[in-house]
């Protein structure tokens, strides 16, 4: 059992949530990452998405956007990602997700990629823009190393794409909650969505995480009365830079948002 599958699990037992916040890689700098890591797993963040900055990120809204910029301008690639992940590992177990896109994924080599993010002390890879019809090469590199394939599902995929995913997903399902990019605003309660993640759980045999657009204590409480876990995005990266511009100062930022959101389990 992945450390992942383990977090929800345990989650399941306790009738919990999980609380999953992301952020990106070396924005503004790599040790203000590790720093909000370390404050993350130190404030019970149950898995975490860190995000591999890339220069053309098309599921991702302004707030990520320029979170990307950022963290490239300042010569954050992807050895340097798996590089902080190395450092957080020496202390926490709390699971990390690698998420991005192919290209960068790609140009290192899928197997290299699996192999060195096993190394480093990663749990998973969600892949923005590979969908699971072309999946296989790259997820029997991750089976390979005991690495977690998160699939994406959105509210325009049918039955077909469910079975794709439900062949080669582990770890648990992302639902994106609405047509659109990260951080846009929802119409619509997420309590709706209660059938649909029901629908999705028993098609892909998987607990279901929703993300995209949440933005608050109360859309968190939403969220997590009908979905087995919460992903926080934009909102959390926009609280932290609110914090700024010293680093101690966006990790203290983002503490008290994320002790906020969290206070809705």
């Amino acid at each position: 059992m992945s450390r992942i599958e383990s977090v929800f699990s345990q989650l399941g037992r306790e009738d919990k949530q999980a609380i999953i916040p992301f952020l990106t890689a070396g924005d503004p700098s790599a040790e203000t990452t590790l720093g909000l890591l370390k404050m993350l797993a130190e404030e019970g963040a149950d898995v975490i998405e860190l995000g591999m900055p890339y220069s053309d990120p098309m599921a991702d809204g302004p707030v990520i956007q320029e979170a990307s910029e950022r963290a490239l301008a300042a010569g954050m690639d992807v050895r340097g990602v798996l590089e902080i992940v190395r450092q957080f590992r020496k202390e926490w177990d709390t699971p990390i997700i690698l998420f991005g896109y192919f290209n960068p994924i790609l140009q290192y080599g899928e197997l290299e990629f699996a192999r060195d993010a096993k190394e480093a002390g990663a749990d998973g890879c969600l892949v923005v823009d590979l969908p699971p019809e072309e999946a296989e090469c790259f997820v029997n590199a991750l089976r390979k190393e005991k690495l977690d394939f998160i699939a994406l599902l959105t509210p325009t995929s049918g039955p077909e794409r469910m079975e794709s995913a439900r062949r080669i997903a582990s770890g648990f399902l992302y639902y994106v909650s609405l047509k659109g990019v990260t951080g846009a605003a929802r119409k619509g309660a997420y309590g709706e969505l209660g059938p649909r993640i029901d629908t999705l759980r028993q098609a892909v045999g998987l607990p279901v995480a929703v993300g995209f657009g949440i933005s608050s204590r109360a859309d968190v409480a939403e969220v997590i009365a009908v979905a087995d876990g919460a992903v926080i995005g934009s909102s959390f990266i926009r609280a932290v830079q609110n914090g700024g511009p010293t680093r101690e100062g966006m990790i203290q930022a983002g503490r008290a948002y994320f002790q906020d959101l969290v206070s809705a389990r």
